[in-house]
């Protein structure tokens, strides 16, 4: 599992010009999940996500998480994590989950975080979707289950 983290001081997704999700103060997620990732993948990156200290103290110092902060999540799947560009100009998507096997994965996941009393907002999975953000920081980061 691949996450995309970045803080975030506003964001939303919208479908066909629709708002499904929208957080204020929080995390937005892109998420890719591969073939081989299992629920203990799911379970790893969520414990990960929520725990992590990128949120600044009264100091200025990167020692809050998001549940430190009462944040929410946005989380959107992103399967493009898992072109792979390496060889011509057209990207090869074939380590990427088919959504079959990778729509459980993701409800799961953001049920995960759900566990760990954050909100969570998500896009609708395999829709083209609009993203937008306002980044704070810029702070993004890359969190992988292997």
């Amino acid at each position: 599992m691949r996450v995309v983290v970045q803080r975030s001081k506003q964001a939303q997704v919208t479908v066909d010009g629709a708002v499904v999700g929208s957080i204020d103060h929080g995390l937005v997620l892109l998420v890719g999940i591969t073939h081989e990732d299992t629920e203990q993948d799911a379970k790893f990156a969520a414990d990960k996500i929520a725990g992590l200290r990128i949120f600044e103290d009264e100091s200025g110092k990167m020692n809050h998480s998001v549940q430190d902060v009462k944040g929410q999540i946005l989380s959107v799947s992103q399967f493009t994590l898992y072109g792979d560009c390496r060889k011509g100009k057209r990207p090869n998507f074939m380590a990427a989950a088919r959504p079959e096997q990778a729509k459980p994965l993701y409800d799961r996941f953001n049920e995960l975080l759900r566990e760990q009393g954050l909100q969570v907002e998500t896009g609708i999975f395999g829709a083209m979707m609009d993203v937008s953000l306002i980044n704070d920081g810029p702070v993004t980061l890359i969190v992988e289950s292997k």
